[in-house]
């Protein structure tokens, strides 16, 4: 899912392109892409782009009269800047908006059709779709550690709830965390103000990257190639690759359909976090360390 660096270019991007411009008309081609009834889609064409903006993981396209297009990519979706008049994908093509100098492009190459797209009217209803996450490049260790330890989850969920913080998801809360140098299942309400303050650190520091780097590969360009998954990662979808840091291999947690990734050496003092569907199929066999893993492995 794109994260508060990817969704910020995003937005970045549409800025420089949309704003100012009048939406000629929408073609939408997907029925589970439209959320909301009233107003109409059909009230927006005609209009003129008049700001964009980012709402946790959401991009909110103004238009005259204070009607908004709110996109949520969610896992799949994606954007991309095409010529005048360009057609959606016949394949998780979802919309497209006319512009004068350019087509936007909407897809989603999944079957869950999660991506989603809601017209309102005016600043409340835009407000309904902020969750109340805090802002994690502006927030200061005295509101991490009040949102942290408000309640009781491991790190990982914690920084992924977009109710405490904003924009933050699976691939960024890997590299936090492993920058912090924090275990993603240790409890929110456990950690000292030290580790409170490494991850504040963490947070700021992780994002403010992302976004500068992201932002440099684009240029006066367009995004079009976003994915959580990136070489210059510390940990994130480097599963058995060398940790940047200690140079042990990247371990990782799998649950479900998704994936958490970490350092033992330099997140959780060496112990191996317990993988649900390989701790089942080990039992008592499952190892604690690094040194017991590779021992197992050798068998």
């Amino acid at each position: 899912m794109p994260e508060l660096p990817d969704v910020e270019v995003y937005r970045e991007r549409l800025e420089a392109r949309l704003v100012g411009q009048q939406l000629l008309g929408v073609r939408l081609r997907s029925p589970f892409l439209l959320r909301t009834a009233v107003p109409p889609l059909s009230d927006a064409t005609g209009r003129t782009f008049r700001a964009v903006r980012r709402v946790g993981k959401r991009l909110a396209l103004g238009l005259d009269g204070d009607l908004w297009l709110v996109i949520h990519l969610m896992v799949a979706g994606r954007l991309r800047w095409a010529k005048v008049g360009a057609k959606p994908p016949g394949q998780g093509g979802l919309a497209a908006f006319d512009l004068p100098t350019g087509t936007l492009i909407f897809t989603e190459v999944s079957k869950k059709k999660r991506a989603s797209l809601h017209v309102v009217a005016g600043e409340g209803a835009l407000a309904d779709f902020d969750r109340g996450g805090l802002d994690p490049l502006t927030a200061t260790p005295a509101q991490v550690a009040e949102r942290l330890r408000a309640e009781r989850h491991t790190l990982k969920r914690s920084l992924t709830d977009p109710t405490l913080f904003d924009g933050i998801g699976g691939a960024y809360g890997d590299e936090i965390l492993h920058r912090a140098g924090l275990s993603p299942v240790a409890w929110s309400d456990g950690v000292d103000d030290a580790g409170i303050a490494r991850l504040t650190d963490a947070m700021r520091d992780v994002l403010t990257w992302w976004t500068d780097h992201l932002r440099a590969e684009v240029g006066d360009g367009f995004p079009d190639k976003v994915t959580a998954f990136r070489p210059e990662m510390a940990v994130h979808g480097r599963h058995g690759q060398p940790c940047p840091v200690c140079g042990d291999p990247v371990q990782r947690i799998v649950y479900a359909d998704r994936e958490t990734n970490y350092c033992a050496t330099c997140q959780t003092g060496g112990v191996l976090l317990r993988d649900r569907a390989l701790s089942q199929l080990l039992k008592k066999d499952w190892p604690r360390t690094l040194e017991e893993l590779e021992e197992l492995r050798r068998r």
